[in-house]
């Protein structure tokens, strides 16, 4: 049941190889890499310059997770650059407002933004280039102008008129000539080169060392002239939001002062040999490990990895994991998550048994203490509230079906033995008002929190939001072997999996592994607003057999059956023991390459 049928060939060298989801992103990174870079100042750059050319997925004031594996070094590191709430975003606040969910868009979700510091310190601690050398690809194609994509320019039509008569900062960015650009379109975003460019600026006017250049980098954004825009605009300007009202920000700038991106140890399981790592449960990474848990029982080795079997038996053990990410995650500097449980064999042996021939209509987390009342709180509150023609949540798309949930991703290695996966996102230009004088806006991943005490991911001041970032990190007899993943809110892990299990089962090359038909379910609570809750949906990839569709619907699943290329953005690089590096990305929506050489 091998079969490395592939659109493009999989990607194959010893000097390097970067995988990313737009084309000049992946470039700039190998170009790093070309100048003696490693693949922490490849992955910097890449990043930064994503921050320009998808400003739809990803943007300055944006949030990254980071999974990074240094050669020589013990295992895998996190660096979380996930920002947090601000000190007055209280449950009370939201109550105060009539508000039952935090807004998808506008300005109360907004959270600190992770992504620069985070960015920072990669570079200060594990990089070797300068900061001058990993900025410059992104001025370039802020100051100088890029091709917008044709996603892109879709997100931008159907808000441009409420940019022109609620967000007048954000049509100021994005409709020059007070017109919405076209499908590649050369456009340029002069406000955001000139922040980068002032940031440069007083960094090495500070000093000539390398390291010090970066502090005081850090210390221009959320200390310095970045942070004093952001604490004026968010005091100041009420927005409307999908809430359908206005209302003013709630973060300052002593709640950018007052935080860092911080290194972590990453949550790892072994699975068939090989040693799969992802972030905390602030993240729904662990979702990826409890479904490995529950599908190391099952012989997928003998399925057809484009069979229905195959499909039933990881969308069931996706529930199943999901049902428990949305009752147990949270940040675990304030919740107590019972991680070691999630992943224990005698847990999964009982959660396994769940798995039947038939389609689980059920939401069905594991019965650990307080599971039921959180299980009731979150139906309750799931889908409470509708929101209005702006949408809400990650990015949707005119046009596009089904395609929510979007972000970026870069992967990268190096002929070192150096391996990063880093999951941008937040940010994106259509979720909240442009701050004017810098010309990007701020991550609204506020509106993951919960208003229920009750619940793990409840909000308070200073805790990270649970979100749907996730990148994968994957070693070999403690060697880096794999990096991956893939936009697409709630999907990321659903996809990524589907890699996973197609390349460690089936002996596909990474390029098969993600050029084969997808599907993802969406019986889950949605991350998102206004947080929906769909039992037994599955979407699917219209590639499959008719015959696999007709089974997946007799066992009980509701097919929504997409375009032949129309789910995942996946992107991958591998490491073999011979140093052999490969990289692939997925050929859906012409925009994702990998290089190497």
């Amino acid at each position: 049941m091998t079969s490395n049928f592939t659109t493009r060939p999989e990607i194959r060298g010893t000097f390097g190889a970067v995988a990313s989801t737009h084309w000049i992103g992946t470039a700039v990174g190998m170009s790093m890499l070309e100048r003696g870079g490693n693949a922490f100042d490849a992955a910097v750059a890449t990043g930064f310059t994503l921050q320009i050319v998808e400003p739809h997925l990803n943007g300055p004031g944006g949030e990254v997770p980071i999974i990074l594996h240094q050669a020589g070094a013990d295992g895998p590191q996190v660096i979380c650059g996930q920002g947090v709430a601000p000190k007055a975003a209280t449950i009370e606040t939201f109550e105060g407002l009539g508000l039952k969910l935090v807004p998808g868009t506008g300005m109360l979700p907004a959270v600190v933004p992770g992504a620069f510091d985070a960015w920072m310190l990669l570079l200060r601690d594990y990089g070797t280039l300068s900061l001058r050398e990993v900025l410059e690809p992104a001025i370039f194609y802020a100051g100088q102008g890029f091709p917008l994509v044709t996603r892109a320019a879709a997100a931008i039509v159907p808000v441009a008129e409420f940019f022109k008569t609620e967000w007048p900062s954000s049509a100021a960015v994005w409709l020059p000539g007070g017109q919405a650009p076209k499908a590649n379109e050369v456009i340029s975003t002069p406000d955001i080169a000139e922040v980068y460019t002032r940031i440069l600026q007083e960094a090495e006017s500070t000093s000539a060392d390398r390291a010090e250049q970066v502090e005081a980098a850090r210390h221009a954004f959320y200390k310095g002239f970045v942070a004093e825009e952001i604490d004026r605009f968010y005091s100041d300007f009420e927005a409307m939001d999908s809430s359908g009202r206005r209302h003013k920000g709630l973060l300052c700038g002593d709640d950018l002062a007052g935080w860092q991106a911080t290194v972590e140890t990453p949550l790892s399981y072994d699975y068939h040999g090989l040693r799969v790592h992802k972030t905390g449960p602030w993240g729904q990474g662990p979702a990826f490990l409890q479904a490995l848990a529950l599908l190391k029982g099952f012989d997928l080795a003998a399925m057809d990895p484009n069979g229905a079997n195959f499909v039933h038996t990881i969308v069931e053990a996706m529930k199943l994991a999901f049902a428990d990410r949305d009752v147990f995650y949270g940040d675990p500097d304030f919740a107590e998550v019972p991680m070691q449980m999630l992943l224990s064999e005698d847990y999964n042996a009982r959660r396994r048994a769940l798995i039947g021939q038939s389609a689980s209509p059920n939401f069905a987390p594991g019965d650990l203490d307080q599971a039921a009342l959180r299980q009731e709180a979150l139906l309750r509150l799931a889908g409470s509230e509708a929101g209005t023609e702006l949408g809400g949540g990650e990015p949707t798309f005119a046009d596009v079906p089904e395609v929510e949930g979007d972000t970026v991703h870069l992967d990268v290695v190096d002929r070192w033995g150096n391996m990063v996966a880093a999951t941008p996102s937040g940010g994106w230009l259509q979720s909240a008002p442009a701050i004017p004088g810098l010309g990007f806006n701020l991550s609204t991943r506020g509106q993951m929190f919960w208003l229920d005490k009750s619940l793990p991911s409840a909000l308070a001041p200073g805790r990270r939001p649970r979100t749907t970032l996730t990148p994968t990190l994957v070693t070999r007899d403690g060697e880096p072997y794999l990096a991956f993943g893939s936009p697409g809110g709630d999907q990321q892990d659903q996809w990524s999996l589907i890699l996973f299990l197609r390349h460690a089962h089936h002996d596909r090359n990474l390029q098969a592994a993600i050029d084969a038909p997808l599907f993802n379910s969406k019986h889950l609570v949605s991350s998102f607003y206004p947080r929906p809750f769909e039992p037994a949906k599955l979407l699917i990839e219209s590639r499959f057999s008719q015959t696999v569709l007709r089974d997946l619907r007799a066992r009980g699943h509701v097919l929504e059956v997409q375009d032949d290329w129309a789910l995942g953005r996946l992107c991958a690089v591998a490491r073999g023991r011979s140093g052999v590096l490969r990289a692939a990305a997925t050929p859906r929506f012409m925009q994702a390459y990998a290089i190497g050489r």
